[in-house]
């Protein structure tokens, strides 16, 4: 039994409130009842195949794909979703079992059967893209089909977390006849049993979504067809919103634009809603690369970085500094980089690197996306690249690309330093350590950390109750912190900004931060 009555009394502050919202009433001509909602984002998807995407493709996938588990609208706990029944079936957390609804099909009519999940974790691990979702699946050993509806994963260790798994994205299932089984597709198109069939899509520019008639599962939709633009830069999505050509924004408002849809918002006709979550940004050292290997560089730059200035000065406070890889509101969380370095000293940074024989400036060059995390990421960038140079210690160069070829670049270590944002795969303290450790992880550079691959990870896992973990996590911790491989920088909140006639908003963010473009509707009256 997966416990977690103590691990939610952990993430009780974690609730989305409204902080502005409009009022009024509309006759149901005026509502836009019946019209595709348009939500705009700067959350691009990389790839189209869930077999290779850990990343902001997971958004696209969970409305048009489906998994075994999943979260209701508003819901914090796991559901079955394709899956009747889920549940480990021994004591030891090592054999989970998946009984799936009775009559599933694929959006074009062919059978959704045991065979088809088989079909689609496997490939995941046959193809095992670099940086791809393979990681996901560490304790998995092989996926066996009892019969047409049931589905057993055998494990190679306890791990307790393996429900939360089968219900990120990239354990979407997909049809073996168009999903080849060692190789991604290529054609440009989705086929899955979502709540939504893709109608079209264009690469960079839009993804037109649709009712799937055939959908079984637990997504009530308020909606019959969802439109999903895409946008580079933040004031893009303001100034659409703003002429009605889209509805509501979904990830990469600017912190100024927060600030101002908070203050003018309700007079201007649009809500804005606040959904605490466990979003993260961080810094991630090549150690390939001869500087970024250096332990005493790494601690001197982790000395300097002054995270309230960037949270107050660049980001208006709509972000909180973060100390740890494990966010608040979590089991595990610590302090430990504020705990072992205190408050920014240059001083203290010299003399680290001087310990270290290294007395010349130090060349860096840090790299970020430019249309991946809104546009206050340039800013936060040319402030990092203040405060390092401003101690005399290095010479700071930046540099970026557009998301799609910049993710392909960490993935070939081809960036000293690179900042990275991770939006939970599912809500759970593992997550956040577990993809950014050992040979294989979602950032495409070798982190081997044996003590927490091979003892507090596995350790952990046994756990069922996730409230019991805070120990393992709390030393794994700390092993970052030592090695100062990972940087974290500050801990989000995803803000959802909408015209009034939009309700839903605040049912529709998961605990993973994705949106369930189902529980969008248009207002009637209010």
């Amino acid at each position: 039994m997966f416990k977690r009555d103590r691990y939610l009394r952990q993430l009780g502050a974690m609730t989305s409130i409204t902080l502005v919202a409009g009022c009024g009433v509309f006759s149901s001509d005026s509502s836009g009842d019946g019209n595709p909602i348009v939500v705009g984002t700067t959350a691009t998807p990389s790839t189209l195949d869930p077999a290779a995407a850990w990343d902001s493709s997971w958004e696209l996938f969970r409305n048009v794909h489906q998994t075994l588990l999943n979260f209701s609208a508003g819901a914090s706990e796991l559901e079955p979703d394709a899956a009747e029944s889920c549940k480990f079936t021994d004591s030891s957390s090592m054999v989970y079992s998946c009984k799936l609804r009775e009559g599933l099909q694929f959006s074009d009519g062919h059978e959704l059967d045991a065979q088809a999940v088989k079909h689609s974790i496997d490939r995941v691990m046959a193809i095992n893209v670099n940086g791809g979702p393979a990681g996901l699946l560490g304790s998995l050993d092989r996926v066996r089909v009892k019969n047409d509806r049931e589905v057993v994963f055998q494990l190679n260790q306890p791990d307790a977390t393996f429900p939360f798994v089968l219900s990120t994205p990239a354990m979407s299932i997909v049809d073996p006849e168009e999903y080849p089984a060692d190789s991604l597709r290529k054609d440009g198109k989705i086929g899955g049993s979502g709540p939504y069939t893709l109608e079209s899509y264009e690469q960079g520019k839009e993804a037109k979504l649709v009712r799937n008639d055939k959908y079984k599962g637990i997504a009530d939709r308020k909606n019959d067809s969802v439109t999903i633009r895409y946008f580079g830069e933040s004031s893009e999505l303001v100034g659409a919103l703003k002429a009605k050509q889209i509805d509501v924004i979904y990830r990469g408002l600017s912190a100024s634009d927060i600030v101002d849809i908070q203050a003018k918002g309700e007079e201007e006709g649009f809500q804005l809603v606040e959904n605490p979550t466990t979003e993260i940004s961080y810094l991630v050292f090549n150690p390939k690369d001869p500087w970024a290997n250096k332990l005493a560089v790494r601690k001197a730059v982790a000395q300097i970085i002054d995270r309230p200035a960037l949270a107050h000065n660049i980001y208006k406070d709509t972000v909180e500094p973060l100390y740890s890889m494990i966010p608040r509101g979590l089991v595990g969380h610590t302090t430990g980089f504020f705990d072992d370095y205190g408050g920014p000293s240059a001083d203290k940074a010299k003399q680290l690197l001087e310990d270290a024989g290294i007395t010349e400036r130090v060349p860096l060059t840090l790299w970020y996306t430019s249309d991946r995390y809104g546009s206050t990421t340039k800013p936060a960038f040319e402030e990092l690249k203040r405060q390092l140079e401003a101690s005399d210690l290095f010479t700071v160069t930046l540099k970026s690309r557009p998301w799609k070829t910049y993710a392909e670049g960490y993935q070939n270590g081809e960036y000293q330093v690179f900042g990275r944002g991770w939006f939970p795969d599912f809500p759970d303290a593992d997550n956040f350590v577990a993809p950014f450790v050992g040979k294989q992880n979602a950032l495409g550079t070798p982190y081997e950390a044996p003590e927490i691959t091979g003892e507090l990870l596995p350790e952990s896992r046994r756990k069922s109750d996730r409230g019991d973990v805070a120990e393992e996590f709390e030393q794994a911790q700390q092993i970052l912190v030592d090695d100062a491989r990972l940087l974290p920088l500050w801990q989000g909140k995803i803000y959802l900004a909408a015209n009034e006639e939009i309700a839903g908003a605040e049912q529709s963010i998961d605990p993973a931060t994705m949106m369930g473009m189902w529980a969008l509707s248009w207002k009637t009256s209010w």
